[in-house]
């Protein structure tokens, strides 16, 4: 349920309202925005439901009271009308520019991931990324450097002067991660893993959710609302592909339709992975430009100094030269789309 209140309400009828929602041993949550709410994003019984809602709307300075038709509720854009802004220091996502985020698949050595901090920032990323622990297929598989990696990454964010993201598996783990990067990543394995994504909420640390291969976008939003319901606002979603029917080409079909579907059921800032999404590096930068034209307020992107060198996503990970030209291109696109994305040039 929100109640909108008229425009000019006074603090008295706000704390009114919040008195009556009380009362009924229910949450209020106030919305600030182009007009002030008041949300209830618990479950109301139902027979409660019709009299509470007679009885806040005859309140004054309320204009109306609408009832939340989604099954998740904070996560909804009927909940929250306007966009919401994820700062992280002087980073915003959701707001006129595009972010970009980009850096090796994992973490190898101290050298390796200064040296990719160093190629995304020239071009223009202002989020370094990268795997401390990475969960393979195939357990032979490079599995990351683990605790010394997440050093190697707070080492490096400072140094470098960016901000970093790095995944987290486990509940257990949040905190550490939490204490080395500055936005969690919940990677597309564990969408649904509701111990992490509860600890991740309470953490109150930033957090980008990757949508699962199989997930609907209903089972992704409610993903989104454990972080929100367990007090974190600083959410991001980020489509990332789903199964494809033809393995032939790409690794994954990178579901954009799911952008503009996102924008318009939900207020969280939208993130697009190219590099998952088709696992291929020469089909990136086209669907990086496709990403951005579709409404995407940031990007993810692999980029590692010697792809073919890179121990994991070999396959899909970008070259320096190759990003540098794929963030002049995003510019274009940004500018056509009324957005803002200003690269570096590298060259002379």
């Amino acid at each position: 349920m929100v109640v909108v209140m008229r425009p000019g309400a006074s603090l008295e009828e706000i704390e009114g309202v919040c008195e009556v929602i009380h009362r009924h041993e229910l949450e209020s949550l106030l919305m600030p925005g182009s007009v002030m709410a008041i949300g209830i994003p618990s479950a109301i019984p139902t027979d409660l439901r019709d009299p509470l809602e007679q009885r806040i709307q005859i309140l004054p300075g309320v204009s109306k009271v609408t009832q939340v038709s989604r099954s998740y509720k904070l996560a909804s854009r009927e909940f929250r009308p306007d966009s919401t802004i994820v700062e992280i220091g002087d980073v915003r996502f959701g707001g006129p520019e595009v972010v970009v985020m980009a850096g090796p698949c994992s973490i190898e050595s101290y050298d390796q991931l200064k040296r990719s901090a160093q190629i995304v920032k020239a071009s223009g990323a202002t989020v370094l990324r990268g795997g401390a622990f990475k969960p393979r297929t195939s357990p032979y598989a490079f599995q990351g450097l683990a605790d010394e990696g997440l050093r190697i990454m707070k080492r490096v964010g400072h140094e470098v002067g960016i901000k970093t993201i790095s995944e987290v598996m486990s509940p257990d783990m949040v905190g550490l991660v939490a204490d080395h990067v500055d936005i969690l990543q919940i990677g597309a394995r564990s969408m649904q893993n509701f111990p992490l994504l509860i600890e991740a909420g309470k953490s109150r640390h930033p957090v980008m959710l990757k949508r699962g291969p199989s997930a609907t976008i209903d089972e992704f939003m409610l993903a989104a609302e454990y972080l929100l319901a367990h007090g974190n606002s600083k959410v991001l979603l980020c489509e990332r592909g789903v199964h494809p029917l033809d393995r032939t080409y790409t690794r994954n079909t990178l579901d954009l339709s799911a952008v503009p579907v996102l924008k318009e059921i939900s207020h969280l800032p939208v993130i697009v992975d190219p590099s998952h999404g088709v696992g291929v590096a020469k089909y990136v930068p086209t669907m990086a430009c496709a990403a951005i034209a579709s409404g995407a307020d940031g990007l993810m992107v692999e980029v590692h100094p010697n792809p073919r060198e890179a121990l994991s996503d070999a396959a899909q990970a970008l070259s320096p030269e190759a990003f540098e030209s794929m963030m002049q291109k995003l510019a274009v696109f940004a500018e056509v789309s009324g957005r803002l994305c200003t690269p570096k040039r590298v060259g002379p």
